[in-house]
């Protein structure tokens, strides 16, 4: 079963040893249609992006204003209405996927922990990449070479296991930490496999 949850941030647990968790507010979901397979086009709140394609949603399924996204989960509802988090009471681990923060257009230090080059003598080597190529044979880049280019804002997937899980708030405790910033909106998976923690 899957849920749109956004981050809230990271904090700690009283006591020794001290844990470090991550705090997760589960979306208000609304469930719109139910497909055989156990998926379903869901519906919640995020800014205020609006057109016709969405008014036309909101008309469909008879939904309010705010919601204004849409999305296809693996749910365990049977029937249309506001989405069942009665699961994560007793969910032991769960699969959360971020976006790791996006960092822009970046050089082989930042990127790839490149050295560089030494900071004396008068040469000009500084952060730059340094030598791409070979000789004659092959007479061009190999594919894979490490380069400057665009950093982060990519799908991360990590296993957590679950500390608690208020249902009256929708505040979610994972142990351990998760991708991208604070803010930020992702999707958790409920999964049977166990985090072991050496």
């Amino acid at each position: 079963m899957e849920f749109i949850v956004e981050k809230i941030g990271m904090s700690r647990t009283l006591g020794d040893p001290s844990i470090p968790v991550t705090l997760l507010k589960v979306i208000e979901t609304k469930v719109c249609e139910i497909s055989e397979n156990g998926q379903a086009l869901v519906a919640y709140s995020n800014g205020k992006k609006n057109n016709k394609s969405i008014e036309g949603n909101q008309k469909k399924y008879s939904l309010s204003k705010e919601f204004n996204r849409f999305a296809t989960l693996t749910v365990s509802n049977k029937e249309s209405g506001d989405l069942d988090t009665s699961l994560l009471l007793e969910a032991k681990a769960l699969k959360t996927s971020f976006n790791t923060k996006g960092r822009g257009f970046s050089g082989v230090v930042k990127r790839w922990n490149f050295a560089g080059g030494r900071a004396s003598h008068g040469h000009r080597m500084g952060r730059r990449t340094g030598s791409i190529g070979n000789c004659e044979w092959p007479g061009r880049v190999m594919r894979g070479k490490k380069m400057p280019g665009q950093y982060g804002n990519t799908q991360v997937s990590v296993k957590n296991s679950v500390l608690s899980f208020d249902d009256k708030t929708g505040i979610l405790i994972l142990k351990g930490s998760v991708s991208g910033p604070n803010g930020r909106f992702g999707r958790v998976r409920i999964v049977k496999w166990v985090v072991q923690f050496y």
